[in-house]
């Protein structure tokens, strides 16, 4: 893709208006929380530290619409008082000498890009502490002053964390919605199996529910039940719908025994539904009492051969326990002891400084971004301070809070951000200049203009923007700052700092295109880990680990997402495609989803552990892992991967001595995927 092509498509990105669900009980929380400390902040201690507290204020309700699993009041938490640390460090070094200042800029500027390697959330928390640091260090006079205002910036996350305990918003919502999404995901996909019995699916639905599933220990105590065992049954009842809808694994693919099939994956849809309802609203399941009566039909035994009969009876049972974990119960909680726990606030520490530290490596995406926001926000405070027209901050803040790891966002969201704060700032100036208001005038129309930010933040960017822009000017003129003197500066330098972010990034680029091979590699050995760890269950019912499999399809499925992720980043950069082509990569994706699910099809008839073992199971195991991992280094090395060995095993008519038929069928399609993605790479 040319330059001129990728800046367009950016720019276009970064000026779209999304349709989404709007949270407005949510924003008003937060824009009340505002106002709040905006009116004890004037009333009580004046015009600057109303400023300043609204500037913890706003920021920590930023962070609660982050998408993160973490409980809301620990994000405000978090941002307000790492923003109270950072302004009075600010200003402590910063109001003796530039120079001191700009070091430790330098500093707080990698660690906040560093702190990607922790997740999307920590990083847009950090970053948006520095682009504040910049404008709060310049509020105080004296040390004393400058205690004050941190006081209150804390005081101003404090307010926002105290809100959210105190009027909680649809306690669980989220969490119910991923886990129904995750249902009705289900539901679609027995619905498409009859008519496509090949039908893919996107396993991102029940990757969503299992991070909503991960509580604290607190949470795990008060976790309504619904919400605990229908994760785990979805889990198990995606590849019975695989395996009933196969023709080579399940029912035939004409006559009575098809339709069959497609009555009862109709009748999944429909109960699948009617939980993921459930479960989203609290309600009681309103059975739908024909699906059942498909499921529960007797003749079914007479129409399928074993295997697809045996998926049925599956398929019936896991619906059954679908329906009784979905429906709610006052008072009755999950148990705790079988929760899925994640770390409190004080073990993230550790875990976050590990991740950091596995970024701190030649050539990471992590590290280039945070060296590279580093030098930009230092050049954009040198040339705002060289420039003659004031607020020189403005500049490196607007660096600050473009900058993403990738050039995409970095891009889009620098047309975004100049776009959205000149109508922002236009539109505030024709308000000011109109209107002529006062402290308390020019306060409550910030709080207006936030509260449409959170209404609005996830329209777009550049919406978001033109709200902020607003609400910046309102405040700032709270202050006593004149509109005249910030308006004109403030245009200026935002454009000057998304012109340097987007110099910075093609200067010192992190393309994922070149990495693209690594990616598509990782996802190949991943994939054959999990199928060899379910061909192991064939080969030693007895004495395999069970949890080897969940744990492989997990690892499969991040590296499935960390490919498709590449992809779409790959797709917007200005760089050739270096030996993977879109047609190859495209092809390889679809082989290796093939393959996936013929593993899937295996583990949907894991055998029980009474059942003897099948010895070839253990030979095609071994054939497969070590294929597949040296496949994966023939991919990075740009060779056509050879399947010889998988293939070697499968020509031996014995191999599969007295095992299932599903063994036999599943097996031959491995082979085929495996094929097809040699040959999607070949030239």
């Amino acid at each position: 893709m040319s330059w001129s092509r990728a800046v367009k498509d950016a720019a276009r990105s970064g000026m779209a208006i999304e349709r989404t669900r709007l949270e407005p009980l949510v924003a008003l929380r937060a824009t009340a929380g505002l106002a709040i400390v905006i009116a004890a902040g004037l009333v009580l201690l004046g015009p600057g530290a109303a400023v300043s507290s609204a500037f913890g204020a706003f920021m920590a309700a930023v962070a609660t619409f982050q998408q993160s699993w973490r409980p809301r009041p620990v994000l405000a938490l978090a941002s307000g008082l790492t923003l109270a640390v950072s302004t009075f460090v600010g200003y402590l070094v910063g109001s003796s000498h530039l120079g001191l200042f700009l070091a430790l800029l330098a500093v707080w500027t990698f660690a906040a890009g560093m702190t990607w390697a922790a997740g999307p959330t920590a990083g847009i928390i950090a970053s948006g502490n520095v682009a504040i640091m910049l404008v709060t260090v310049t509020l105080p006079t004296s040390v004393a002053q400058a205690a004050g205002h941190a006081a209150m910036i804390a005081a101003g996350g404090v307010v926002q964390a105290l809100l959210i305990v105190v009027f909680p918003v649809r306690p669980w919502g989220a969490r119910r919605d991923a886990l129904a999404d995750a249902l009705a995901a289900e539901a679609d996909y027995a619905r498409r199996l009859r008519r496509d019995p090949v039908a893919p699916f996107d396993p991102q639905p029940l990757m969503k529910a299992r991070a909503a599933a991960a509580v604290t220990a607190r949470q795990a105590r008060r976790r309504p039940a619904e919400l605990h065992g229908a994760r785990g049954l979805a889990e198990r009842i995606r590849p019975v719908l695989a395996s009933l809808a196969d023709p080579a694994v399940g029912a035939p693919a004409r006559g009575p025994g098809r339709d069959r099939v497609r009555e009862l994956l109709a009748a999944a849809g429909e109960i699948l539904d009617a939980a993921a309802h459930a479960i989203r609203h609290g309600e009681t399941v309103r059975l739908p009492a024909p699906s059942l009566a498909v499921l529960k039909s007797p003749d079914t035994e007479d129409l399928l051969p074993a295997a697809p009969r045996r998926a049925a009876r599956r398929l019936a049972a896991l619906l059954d326990d679908v329906l009784e974990s979905a429906a709610p119960a006052s008072g009755r909680t999950a148990d705790p002891a079988g929760a899925l726990l994640r770390p409190g606030t004080a073990g993230l520490v550790p875990l976050a400084l590990g991740a950091v530290r596995r970024e701190l490596r030649p050539g990471s995406p992590v590290l280039r971004h945070a060296l590279r926001v580093t030098a930009v926000t230092c050049a954009g405070l040198v040339i705002g301070q060289a420039l003659p027209l004031g607020h020189a901050y403005w500049a490196p803040m607007a660096s600050v809070m473009i900058m993403r790891p990738d050039f995409g966002q970095t891009y889009s969201r620098a047309v975004g951000r100049f776009c959205g704060t000149l109508v922002g700032v236009g539109v505030a100036t024709a308000v000011v200049q109109l209107a002529r208001p006062g402290a308390y005038l020019s306060a409550f129309l910030a709080v207006v203009s936030a509260g449409l930010m959170y209404v609005l933040m996830r329209t777009g960017y550049a919406v978001t923007q033109v709200f902020v822009s607003a609400y910046v000017v309102f405040l700032l003129g709270t202050g006593g700052v004149r509109w005249d003197q910030s308006v004109p500066d403030r245009v200026a330098l935002t454009f000057v700092g998304g012109l340097l972010a987007m110099i910075g990034y093609a200067l010192y680029p992190a393309w994922e295109t070149p990495r693209l091979r690594g990616r598509l590699a990782d996802w190949l050995a991943a994939h054959g880990r999990y199928a060899a760890a379910v061909l192991g269950q064939y080969a030693d019912p007895a004495g395999a680990r069970r949890a080897d499999v969940r744990e492989t399809l997990l690892a499969a499925r991040d590296a499935r997402v960390a490919w498709h992720e590449a992809v779409d980043r790959a797709a917007g950069e200005p760089v050739r495609h270096r030996g993977l082509s879109r047609a190859a990569a495209d092809g390889a994706g679809e082989a290796l989803a093939a393959l996936g699910r013929c593993a899937m099809l295996l583990e949907a008839h894991l055998p029980d552990r009474e059942h003897p073992p099948v010895p070839g199971a253990a030979a095609l195991a071994r054939a497969l892992r070590d294929a597949t991992e040296e496949g994966a280094r023939a991919v990075r090395e740009r060779r056509v991967p050879r399947w010889d060995g998988v293939r070697a095993v499968l020509a031996d008519p014995g191999w599969a001595g007295d095992g299932p038929e599903v063994l036999r069928g599943a097996s031959r399609q491995l082979l085929t995927s495996l094929d097809g993605f040699s040959d999607a790479l070949r030239p």
